[in-house]
């Protein structure tokens, strides 16, 4: 079974858009290239992943993902930053 992550992405104009996906790595590099990347992404840049959430299958990644959207900015930012905090803390 694959195992999905829920990602945030922090553009050029300070925005942070959220997706899934099975890696990572290659869909931040699709999103760059503007290969395969979401229409979002026209006119901004993405610059980094700021938060990354593994060990989802498909389904629950989705919902993750529609509940992080439903969050303002300052929520998901309290999100990323706890998920700093935690990597600090190991």
């Amino acid at each position: 079974m694959l195992r999905w992550s829920v990602y945030i992405i922090r553009c050029s104009d300070e925005s942070l858009y959220t997706g899934v996906s099975t890696d990572v790595a290659r869909r931040f590099n699709e999103h760059a290239r503007g290969v395969r990347g979401a229409r979002y992404f026209r006119g901004r840049e993405p610059l980094e992943v700021v938060y990354r959430e593994g060990g989802h299958d498909r389904a629950s990644a989705c919902r993750r993902e529609a509940a992080i959207k439903k969050m303002n900015r300052e929520q998901k930012w309290q999100l990323i930053r706890s998920l700093s905090a935690e990597d600090a803390s190991v």
